[in-house]
């Protein structure tokens, strides 16, 4: 690694941790970066400030000079106040296991559009317990519970895209 890439990645960091962003996973050939924040940032529940790796791709870009920095940083920032969790929404469930989804795709509760959702607040699950599909490139992925509980509070919608590490359950756990 470079003087140049350190650059980046030390602008990357301050960058992220300016727009709230709580988690971060990066990988490139010849880099791969994982960041967790701690902090006193008050969005537990957030997505990853809205942007996704071509979002990410642009501000090394405009970084390296490839295009004007101010731009190619403003897309992202202006998107992140809509993917934020206001705090008043994350208290309600704070002491719930958070089930997250493991990949970037398309939300469903239930396995057709005409079939019974998998699970709905207040339903007794076990570890293991199919509670949604994420489709991706066209393949149903089940996720399943990694804890036993209640169900409290589906965190998406069906049809809604979601990314990796995005809450989707809140589950109090037995």
């Amino acid at each position: 690694m470079d003087g140049n890439d350190l650059k980046e990645l030390r602008e990357l960091v301050e960058f992220l941790k300016a727009s709230g962003v709580e988690e971060f996973e990066m990988e490139r050939p010849d880099l791969k970066v994982g960041l967790k924040f701690a902090g006193e940032t008050p969005v537990a529940a957030a997505t990853p400030a809205g942007f996704d790796m071509a979002q990410l791709a642009a501000l090394m870009a405009a970084q390296r000079g490839s295009a004007p920095a101010p731009a190619a940083v403003a897309a992202p920032a202006a998107s992140a106040p809509a993917a934020v969790v206001p705090a008043a929404e994350v208290d309600p469930h704070a002491g719930a296991h958070i089930v997250k989804s493991p990949i970037v795709g398309t939300f469903y509760d239930a396995p057709s559009p005409d079939a019974e959702v998998f699970v709905k607040v207040g339903d007794q699950v076990e570890a293991g317990k199919v509670l949604c599909i994420v489709e991706a490139m066209k393949l149903m992925n089940e996720i399943e519970s990694d804890a036993a509980g209640e169900i409290v509070k589906v965190l998406v919608k069906p049809g809604q895209p979601v990314e990796y590490g995005q809450p989707l359950f809140a589950i109090k756990a037995r």
